[in-house]
């Protein structure tokens, strides 16, 4: 006979006859509940780290990795900065920015924006923003100092109906006294060039130009507002940062990426815990449909179990043998959820797109910042929902297998 006989007797149990094809439909049904909940669960899963992965990229390559900035006051001696934190040995590049809050005016539209100042020749250090442009040769050529040109993010340029060559009026917060009363500062600068970050927050909002028009516009002399700085591992940003605080003291303040957007990594990061816990729900429903499943059949056995049992059939033996029927449906959900949920989140560039022809746009831009479906599949994720289901599915079969273990021969057989 097949050893061990308690995995023999099992996956016999698992064919259905002629009399219980009911309790088979069940643990189909089981089956195909685990394999759903574990796809689902991948999928989002990897969609989730996609996200935040884009996101992550997308925010350090328009901003800047860290950040070094006065008290109060502009820096005044950019170069010291920059050489002292150069010195580090994670630090790549350092370049200087003047930033501030204008007023956006053209053809009868206006809006609010953040002006960045850079120098040119130092940007390419600390951003991506060369190798995201538009309708310019490059950023020296659309950048010089007193041409007074700017650079409009691609959303931004679209609403104020902007194309290179227009003038903009730019209007700062700052107020001049003059004999009429307080006036509002006015500058018209040329449109020469436009970027596209593929990020709705930058592309919306921001617009550049060179930081020694920035500092007059913003009467700021020779100062600049800080100093961006490019490290070589993004995820040790908050390490770096207080390490150069303790080099620069306490006169100057240096922040990284991680600070300037904590509440909305933050804000991803419990999505996906409650979007884990959620569709774990799924899987859980379906695991315990495995209690109901073998609940019936062990009713449904009473007398071949009685037979087992005076046989010479230990109660650890039956107990065996229902948790080698739970198990199984348990292990082929399992690995079918994730041959689907590997295959569905692997291919989600080609899903989405499929689904978007009948309902359109998935990801509106203005709400979610990008304009497509990211997925990053990790293998701990895939490990970790595996481990989940079989156990969930283990734990399941533990009570209706007890209950067989507990049958008593002579009444299951006094009515046979």
């Amino acid at each position: 006979m097949f050893q061990p006989y308690e995995l023999f007797v099992g996956l016999r149990y698992t064919r259905a006859k002629r009399r219980n094809h009911f309790i088979s439909f069940i643990s189909l049904v089981s089956i195909l509940g685990i394999m759903l909940g574990v796809t689902a669960l991948i999928t989002v899963t990897s969609v989730m780290n996609g996200f935040e992965k884009e996101m992550r990229e997308r925010i350090v390559g328009a901003s800047s990795h860290a950040t070094v900035t006065g008290l109060g006051e502009p820096l005044a001696d950019w170069q010291s900065v920059a050489t002292v934190a150069n010195e580090h040995p994670e630090v790549l590049g350092a370049a200087p920015y003047v930033e501030g809050q204008v007023m956006l005016v053209h053809s009868g539209r206006s809006t609010g924006a953040l002006i960045r100042g850079v120098l040119p020749d130092q940007e390419s250090q600390v951003s991506d923003l060369s190798e995201k442009l538009e309708q310019t040769e490059s950023l020296q050529v659309a950048l010089q100092e007193g041409e007074y040109g700017l650079i409009l993010g691609a959303d931004l340029a679209v609403f104020l109906g902007a194309i290179a060559g227009d003038k903009i009026m730019v209007i700062t917060p700052e107020a001049s006294v003059t004999p009429m009363g307080f006036v509002p500062r006015v500058k018209r600068f040329t449109v020469t060039g436009i970027f596209r970050f593929g990020m709705y927050q930058f592309d919306r909002n921001l617009a550049i130009m060179h930081a020694g028009d920035s500092a007059k516009l913003f009467k700021m002399g020779e100062g600049f507002s800080g100093v961006r700085l490019k490290l070589e591992d993004t995820s040790r940003a908050p390490v770096v940062s207080r390490e150069l605080t303790r080099e620069f003291g306490y006169d100057k303040y240096v922040s990284d990426w991680t600070q300037q957007n904590a509440n909305y990594f933050l804000a991803v990061k419990m999505e996906k815990t409650m979007m884990f816990i959620i569709l774990s729900m799924i899987v859980a429903v379906a695991a315990f449909n495995i209690i109901s499943t073998l609940v019936m059949l062990v009713q449904d056995k009473q007398a071949d179990i009685a037979i087992l049992r005076t046989q010479g059939a230990s109660p650890g033996s039956v107990l065996s043998i229902f948790i080698v029927q739970g198990t199984l449906i348990g292990v082929l959900g399992t690995v079918a959820g994730l041959i689907g949920g590997i295959s569905l989140a692997s291919n989600i560039d080609v899903v989405v797109p499929f689904i978007e022809q009948f309902t359109g746009p998935v990801l509106n831009p203005e709400v979610y910042y990008i304009d497509e479906m990211p997925s990053d599949l990790r293998s701990s994720d895939v490990i970790k929902v595996g481990l989940m289901s079989f156990g969930l599915s283990l734990l399941a079969t533990i009570y209706p297998a007890w209950r067989a273990s507990r049958v008593d021969p002579a009444s299951a057989l006094s009515y046979e």
